[in-house]
């Protein structure tokens, strides 16, 4: 796992994405994640109650990434009541007739929330550079933008994790073949996958440069192996735990 926190060079082809060769015990690593989302839930309890500041956790990935599977695994357990999951497609008409912050805006998590995006603002600088949809400079605006909007957020009680699931494009030719041979899995596959598939190097190059662009010590990157599923989570919702931990949340007294 490599985290960014500042605007270093990325190099997604020099990071693993696998899991280390000593993590073989599967039953292991199973209760060590068990622990661990108790532990979540526990200060999720803290924060709902609290109700005074909310975790923003943003997964991007390539396609078959695990970004559905992470919030399953990982968020799965905690109380519906105070955590949202929100998936962003493609714009609408009334979308675009707007700043591309704005449908954005309206999904960030209230206080005493955990809101997890599922692909997020960033994909108007991942595919609107890899399609070209956007001129050079209006992406640099938009790296900009991001920045701005993600320290506007933090300094008023929303703080961020951003996770980006690295996974090989061996391992995605296996998912995306799983997708159209599984009756469980078959409502996932689009045949634009393999076509997307065709400009890997161009997403990966966009992944670095957004990395790098958007990376802080206040809300920094994350670039876990996402080869292993059990071993994504593992460090995930580690992660996550930490994070909670240092927003120290408390239950408030009794209301007068």
């Amino acid at each position: 796992m490599k985290i960014y926190t500042t605007s270093e060079p990325v190099d997604l082809s020099r990071i693993s994405t696998e899991k280390p060769d000593n993590l073989d015990n599967k039953q292991s690593l199973k209760q060590e994640i068990k622990e661990i989302t108790e532990g979540m839930r526990s200060y999720q309890q803290k924060l709902y109650a609290e109700g005074k500041q909310s975790l923003l956790v943003i997964m991007q990935g390539m396609d078959a990434s695990g970004k559905d599977s992470t919030v399953r695994h990982v968020f799965g357990s905690l109380n519906p009541q105070g955590v949202q999951v929100y998936s962003f497609k493609q714009p609408e008409a009334s979308e675009l007739s707007r700043d591309f912050l704005w449908r954005v805006h309206r999904e960030v998590p209230a206080k005493g929330n955990i809101r997890i995006f599922n692909r997020s603002h960033y994909e108007d600088v991942l595919i609107g550079k890899v399609r070209e949809l956007h001129t050079p400079e209006r992406i640099e605006q938009y790296y900009g933008h991001i920045r701005n909007f993600e320290k506007l957020l933090i300094d008023t009680g929303t703080q961020i994790i951003k996770f980006f699931l690295h996974i090989s494009k061996s391992e995605q030719e296996k998912r995306l073949k799983e997708r159209m041979e599984n009756p469980e899995k078959m409502w996932k596959y689009h045949a634009s996958d393999w076509k997307e598939r065709k400009k890997w190097k161009s997403y990966e190059k966009a992944y670095e440069i957004a990395i790098s662009e958007t990376a802080s010590a206040e809300a920094p990157w994350h670039v876990i192996p996402a080869d292993d599923r059990q071993y994504r989570d593992y460090l995930i919702s580690g992660i996550v735990l930490e994070k909670l931990k240092a927003m120290k949340p408390e239950f408030p007294g009794m209301s007068a």
